[in-house]
């Protein structure tokens, strides 16, 4: 049970039980994982302490209903475990700026917040665009074989490696 305590899990065992994971999904609810109507879910029912009932009217909230469903305590037990993890491997720390960020951008915490709430909106936005999330698309939608997915997740490479020259200082010197 040592692994537990490592900072860093095998990617290849991390890849092993997200696989096994989505096939259970699959298996017990024949629904794809994903993580983004989760927050679809909460919107609804942060919406619903200030109009009540008035929001299940809301198409799309008849579609999405605001309630606790499975997908719901998958994100739940996303933020748990990677706490749990944090505190079992003996790295976790309170930080509103990380180094990286601050090395590159300053120490403004405004700014950081400000991003990543910018960052978050955008995100949110394009996972339901898109029809799902990178757990749905990169995770659920590669394996059944969707192009649309496949497509999805270049771009979401794309991004990713995009975000990370310019966080590491790789564009423009």
């Amino acid at each position: 049970m040592e692994w537990l305590f490592l900072e860093r899990w095998s990617p290849y065992a991390a890849g092993i039980g997200i696989g096994v994971l989505s096939w259970l999904t699959f298996l017990l609810s024949d629904k794809a994982l994903g993580c983004s109507t989760a927050f679809a879910r909460t919107s609804g029912m942060a919406a619903r302490l200030f109009r009540g009932k008035k929001v299940l009217q809301n198409p799309y909230y008849r579609k999405f209903a605001p309630q606790i469903d499975w997908e719901w305590m998958l994100v739940l037990g996303v933020i748990l475990g990677a706490y749990i993890s944090a505190r079992l491997s003996g790295t976790f720390d309170w930080r509103w700026v990380p180094p990286l960020w601050e090395q590159t951008f300053g120490g403004a915490v405004w700014v950081r917040v400000a991003v990543a709430f910018l960052g978050g909106v955008f995100m949110g936005f394009g996972s339901r665009w898109a029809g799902g999330c990178t757990s749905g698309h990169g995770i659920s939608g590669t394996l059944q074989l969707s192009v649309s997915s496949w497509i999805t997740v270049v771009f979401f490479f794309a991004g990713g490696i995009g975000a990370a020259m310019i966080l590491f200082r790789v564009i423009g010197g």
